[in-house]
Formats: C-alpha cells, structure tokens, sequence
C-alpha cells in the first residue's frame, strides 16, 4: 500500500499535519467529544463540540463534518466523525472506531497527505481498529484512471496513542490492510487482464514475495490428473483453467487448516446465459480465490503457530463452442460423477474438485470461500455472508472468528432433506436442485459431499459482500471489498492460539 502508518504519543493538536480526524458521540445537550479528541476540543473557543452543533451535527456513526480550524491549531482542518452512542457508561466499540477512521478517511481532500489520527485508542484494540479503518477506508483503485488522480496516493497516517502495544497493533493492522487491498484489487481489475493464467502467475508471484511454496497444475495437468470439474467450466472459454496450491509452514505448528477458493475469473453463465443485469459485475466471481490469496499472504507475514495450505480454483465460465451443455456429466477429481444441469452453478464444480484435492494434506480444517449464489443475497443481503458446516462446534467457531476480524457473518443450516433435491437420473449428484427454494443451503449441501466424514469443514458464501455495487461506507469502498480476508486470517490464528 502506498499509504504508510505509524504511531505517536504527540498530543495531536500541536502536530504539523494536514488534518486531525477525532471523534464524537450524541448527547442530549448536543455532539461530544470522544476519548482522544480533548486537546483538539479544547482548542476551539467554547470547544469543537459548539461548532459542531452549529453545523447540524449530530454524532451518528460514520457522520462526517471538515471544520476549519482558523489558527487554533497547526493543522489547519479537522475532520470530525461521528461515532454513534457507546454502549451505557463504555467506550465505543472496535467496530465502531473503525468505521469512523474510514468514513473520515474516505472524505479527506487531494491536500490532506499527512492526517492525525485523534479517535480513541487507549487499548491495542483500539488502536488496531483506528488504524486497520483508516487504511481500508483511504484505500483506491486507480489502474485505468487516466489523467491526474483526485488524491495524492502517498498519505503519511499518524495514530495518537499511549497505550502499551499500540505500534505492534498498528503494524499487525497494517498487514491486514495489505491484504484486504490485495484482494480488492484482483476484485476490480478488468476480467480481459485477470485471465485464469493471469491470476495463477499474481499467486505464484505472491507466494516467492512472501516465502510460500507454490504449485500450479495447467489446463494439461488438470485433464491428466482428473480434475473435471475445472476443465469442465474451462472448456467455453479461450483461456484454461488452473489449479494453485498455496503452502505455509512452521516448525511449531500441531494444526493444519486448509483454505479453499473459487476463482472464476468472469462468469458469463457459460450456456446458461446470465442476463446483462446480472453479468457486468462478475468480474467479482474469483472474489473468493482474492480473499484466500491475500489471507496467506498476511499469514506468512503474520508468521502463526500453524500449517495453511491454499487452493485457488481458477476457471473462466464462457458460452464457447467447447463449452459443456446442461446434462453434460463431468468427473469430479476422486470419481464422483456431477450431471450438470444449469452451467451458471459453475462454482461448486471447480470447488468440488479443490476440496477432494485439499483432503491430501490432512487437514485439521477446510474452509472454504466462495461467491457461491445469489440466494445468499436474498437470504442476507449485501453485507453479511453465509457460514455453513458439517459441525455445529466448527461453525461457531468460524462465525466467532469473523465477528473477532470484525466482519459480518451468519450461521446458516444444512438441512439433509436438501440432499435428495440434487439426486440425478444418470450420474451421482446433480449440480442443481429441481427447485429453486434454498439455493444457498443446497449449494452447500453439494459441496458437503465432497467433503470426507470425519472432517472439519466450513463453507462461506460471500456472494453479496465480496463486491459492493452501491455506494461506499465506513470503510468499505464501492466495488472489491476484500470479504472474509481477515476472517481466515483469524481462523488461522485462533488454530495457532490452540497448539498444545
């Protein structure tokens, strides 16, 4: 990221910067002041919190008002963020501090490069929310922007904290960020430049930058080894697919987890043709490959007490004269027979043959990643995305994680009565069910079958959240947001966390 961090114990409102973002909450008697925000508050005649009100500001969360600050202080604007009410007689909330960092971010001008930090940050955690927001938040995709960029991309970001850790936080979120860019990034770059060979070679690249071993089967490799699932969503299109596996290790490690991605590149449906309406923003289809991909990138600079292995199953869906036809029937890696009934259910075809292909490690754990259906969006919306698994423990766990990387999630059942719904007149499963009535649920009860007995497994679908069409809030940008990157991150740490 081009945007650099660090911690100061300055008090923010005699730092030579550009702007100082605070925070503040409602009241009864009108916005006031957040912890940290005191000397800037001060400053003021009458305090920060009279003008505020002045400008009709009321301290709802992500509220944001540029104030300025006419020689009061050296900085010469202050950017001030509602917070949103703090839970009765406590200090806000993680979450809550970081979306304010990004919202305040987010509406910084092209001259605000060097920004102060005053939110709370008396704990690590806060710190590490105001940070991780902050950089979310100022995040931007500029690849195919022409012309001078509305912001200078080199901000110099400086956290006001005292408290013990706060630079160990501050780096941690900073590796986070990293890798939530990352998978941002992949999200919004044109399908035309992120072929699946495109996405292979970012992953291998990703893999030497940061010590992972890596292996990549090609279109050839995949037909010899039996992985029809991937070569049959493939076929339609002039690109093949691709098999990347992702490889972590430590010497004190007594826990493997493995992580599995799907990575269509662009997803047209394949025969089954979407409609335009639902085909302009499936570029988003390898959402689920970016979040794996930028989890172990910051896993191997996190450094856990954990083994993780990684699987991107990388395909292009595409109508070509190659493609394969509903009632085609393909052989998943390990033999079982799929009969494919609608070619847009493409997902679970190249993530059966990774999850077969994942059990080889032994894995304590599979989670897999996926921008799976767009029943998930009916059945929670934009921004929670589904957990599923074969254990009640395992999905807990998992839902537990993603609340703790402050990401939305939801458990969601595997009803067994879906599992007849898939049966096929000609082949072991069918890819879709007779009816359309929990398509989320049986698209998890299909993968749950490739899936061995015995074996921890969690599935997310992250259809919704992985990309954001409307517009930006918090710290989530319209378009790549990186969904459940940090939610592995954290399953990986909490299975570090558990070694004997």
């Amino acid at each position: 990221m081009s945007t650099s961090l660090s911690v100061i114990t300055e008090s923010p409102g005699s730092l030579d910067v550009d702007a100082v973002v605070v925070g503040y909450h409602p009241s009864d008697d009108g916005p006031q002041p957040a912890s940290g925000a005191d000397s800037v508050d001060a400053a003021f005649p009458g305090g920060l919190a009279k003008t505020l009100s002045l400008l009709g500001a009321t301290g709802a969360a992500e509220e944001v008002h540029s104030v300025p600050t006419q020689g009061t202080l050296t900085a010469p604007v202050v950017i001030a963020v509602g917070l949103g009410a703090p839970p009765p007689g406590g200090a806000p909330g993680p979450d809550a501090v970081a979306r304010a960092a990004g919202a305040a971010l987010r509406s910084r001008g092209a001259k605000h490069t060097r920004i102060a930090l005053a939110l709370p940050a008396d704990t690590p955690e806060l710190v590490h929310s105001a940070a991780l927001g902050a950089l979310l938040g100022d995040y931007s995709f500029t690849r195919y922007r022409t012309g001078e960029d509305t912001r200078d991309p080199a901000a110099e970001l400086l956290v006001a904290s005292t408290a013990a850790g706060a630079r160990e936080a501050a780096e941690r979120a900073s590796t986070l960020a990293g890798a939530v860019s990352l998978s941002r990034d992949l999200v919004n770059t044109s399908p035309a430049d992120l072929v699946p060979e495109d996405l292979a070679d970012i992953a291998a690249q990703v893999a030497r930058e940061n010590g992972l071993a890596v292996e990549v089967l090609d279109e050839h490799a995949l037909a010899e080894g039996g992985y029809g699932g991937l070569i049959g969503v493939g076929q339609g299109s002039a690109n093949p697919p691709r098999l990347v596996r992702l490889e972590y290790t430590h010497p004190e490690a007594s826990s493997t987890v493995a992580f599995v991605g799907k990575g269509i590149t662009f997803d047209s449906g394949g025969l089954s043709l979407k409609p335009a309406s639902a085909m302009d923003w499936m570029k988003s289809d390898m959402g689920g490959a970016a979040a794996v991909l930028g989890a172990m990138r910051a896993i191997a600079q996190l450094g856990p007490a954990v083994n993780a292995v990684a699987y991107l199953a990388i395909a292009e869906n595409m109508p070509g004269g190659s493609a394969q036809r509903p009632s085609d029937v393909l052989t998943i890696y390990g033999g079982t027979t799929v009969e494919v009934l609608n070619t847009d259910a493409e997902g679970r075809l190249v993530m059966a043959d990774a999850l077969v292909r994942a059990h080889e490690d032994s894995p304590d754990l599979i989670v897999d990643v996926a921008t799976l259906t767009g029943a998930q969006l009916v059945a929670l919306g934009t921004r929670v995305f589904a957990v599923m698994a074969n254990d009640d423990g395992v999905r807990e766990d998992v839902v537990a994680a993603a609340t703790e990387a402050g990401e939305q999630s939801w458990p969601m059942p595997l009803p067994a009565e879906l599992r007849k719904g898939l049966d096929s007149s000609v082949a072991d499963i069918a890819n879709v069910a007779g009816e359309r009535w929990g398509g989320m649920l049986s698209a998890g009860v299909f993968l749950k079958e490739f899936v061995a007995d015995g074996t921890a497994w969690a599935h997310l679908d992250i259809a919704g959240p992985a990309f954001n069409q409307g517009g930006p809030f918090g710290y989530t940008p319209k378009g790549g947001t990186g969904a459940a990157t940090r939610t592995l991150v954290r399953i990986a740490e909490n299975r570090s966390a558990r070694r004997t």
